[in-house]
């Protein structure tokens, strides 16, 4: 029998819930599963009952993260070696990006290319391919300072 490491294993048992949530969440509600757009339907003037499942979700993501990270730390501990503004940067970047895509990874990548979207392909490749320059320009160019 071929034997999984472990961090296989966890990132398969994540990537399936994750589907199982996208999926979930577009039988049952019509719901595109991209975290920005829920979060930023949070911060914004709302139909009525959209509120409600928006709040669901975001809370779900809190709950499971604090659940697992109460169960398993070790699963989760993580290590980021830049400084905190470096990380805000980061941050304000990625935000301004998802805007930019009209959506982010989960949204377009998980939802969108299942969905056989053009739009989700070329905008998640674009992700990753600005993630990859990004970090080698950091880390070789700039000798991980930042």
């Amino acid at each position: 029998m071929l034997m999984m490491p472990d961090a296989y294993f966890h990132s398969l048992i994540g990537g399936v819930l994750i589907g199982l949530a996208a999926t979930g969440l577009l039988l049952l509600n019509g719901k595109v599963a991209g975290i920005s757009g829920i979060l930023g339907g949070l911060l914004t003037p709302l139909a009525p009952g959209d509120r409600a499942w928006r709040v669901g979700f975001v809370a779900g993501l809190l709950f499971g993260g604090s659940v697992i990270t109460g169960a398993a730390p070790d699963l989760v501990a993580i290590s980021i070696e830049r400084s905190t503004g470096a990380l805000c940067v980061a941050g304000l970047l990625v935000g301004f990006g998802t805007r930019l895509g009209a959506g982010c990874t989960s949204g377009h990548g998980v939802c969108g290319i299942s969905r056989g979207s053009k739009r989700s392909i070329v905008a998640t490749l674009t992700f990753m391919a600005m993630a990859g320059m990004v970090t080698y320009l950091i880390n070789h160019v700039l000798g991980g300072r930042l």
